[in-house]
């Protein structure tokens, strides 16, 4: 275990379903000393080592921001709720490949990306080209270290209603025991386990 106990960790989509449990992990482990979290909206949370800079995506290239060791980026939204997908790529891809550069900018060592499983810049489907774009557009870029995360289904709290995904959810949960050998990357996944995942893969790889 690595003993850098003073770390800064940026988190934006801390307001989201992963993002939300990533914060938490950060919060609570002994590594960091900093958490800042860029959002378009306050965080309902209080913490000694939290910090919260309320930001428009568009001015982030702008933003004076403080140095950091590792960038957690959570951002993500649906067609739907974005109305266009051209407003979804805004937000899946252009927001967090300039979150990645402004990092590099900041001096960050780690990115740590949720995407999605299936994710392809090849792929025929518009979501998973976009997460696949991102990913290639990320993984071009000089950090010391990159990690892609690829859920399937996640499951737990959300605050928006999502009715066709909770039908989902159901039908995985009985499905998933037939899902053995390659096709186990696609069970659905506790958010929970992802945001402890994405924590303990910066503290190791540092």
């Amino acid at each position: 275990m690595h003993e850098h106990k003073d770390r800064t960790a940026w988190l934006a989509g801390a307001t989201g379903l992963v993002g939300g449990f990533v914060l938490r992990h950060l919060l609570a482990s002994e590594q960091y000393a900093r958490v800042v979290v860029l959002t378009r909206r306050a965080v309902q949370a209080e913490h000694p080592k939290l910090e919260q800079r309320v930001l428009v995506f568009d001015q982030l290239k702008a933003m004076e921001l403080p140095s950091v060791d590792d960038v957690f980026c959570t951002l993500g939204t649906t067609i739907k709720k974005a109305g266009s997908q051209q407003a979804f790529r805004h937000v899946d891809l252009d927001f967090p490949f300039e979150l990645a550069k402004k990092a590099l900018d900041c001096e960050a060592k780690q990115f740590l990306l949720v995407s999605s499983v299936g994710a392809n810049s090849r792929s025929s489907n518009f979501y998973l080209r976009t997460k696949g774009e991102l990913e290639d557009a990320v993984s071009a870029l000089p950090f010391n270290m990159i990690h892609i995360f690829r859920p399937s289904m996640l499951v737990g709290p959300r605050k928006e209603r999502r009715p066709g995904e909770r039908a989902g959810i159901a039908v995985m949960k009985v499905l998933s025991p037939l899902l053995v050998g390659g096709l186990r990357k696609y069970h659905s996944i506790e958010a929970d386990e992802v945001g402890r995942a994405m924590v303990s893969a910066a503290v190791i790889g540092r």
